[in-house]
């Protein structure tokens, strides 16, 4: 069963930082184009970020600069690092393969910015 835990979300003041990281269990991981996704209250799940089997990355205009996307193939991880973060950015974010795919979302994890 394919699964994909995401975790480090949390409350942070603007302007802060966090982490999030993404553990799988895919065993064709390392060949997968990885995203990360959010979903704000009343708004449609977007794709923020994606990055390549070899580490090339696209993002999001209104993320750029500040979150940076990256992998541990070995660790079946993908992570998020955010910084300098805006309210905007309060969503449940999840990863997800790009393009995604519906057997591979998880409980994803809530990131909260406060003002």
């Amino acid at each position: 069963q394919v699964q994909l835990v995401e975790s480090g979300g949390g409350l942070v003041q603007f302007g802060g930082s966090l982490r999030l990281s993404c553990a799988a269990s895919i065993s064709i991981f390392s060949i997968k184009v990885m995203g990360w996704y959010r979903q704000a209250p009343g708004k449609q799940r977007e794709l923020v970020t994606s990055i390549t089997p070899g580490g090339s990355t696209n993002y999001a205009d209104s993320v750029k600069g500040r979150l940076t996307i990256y992998r541990d193939n070995a660790k079946k991880t993908v992570y998020l690092q955010m910084n300098n973060l805006k309210t905007a950015d309060t969503a449940v974010y999840y990863c997800n393969s790009a393009p995604q795919s519906r057997a591979y979302w998880g409980q994803g994890t809530q990131v909260t910015v406060s003002s």
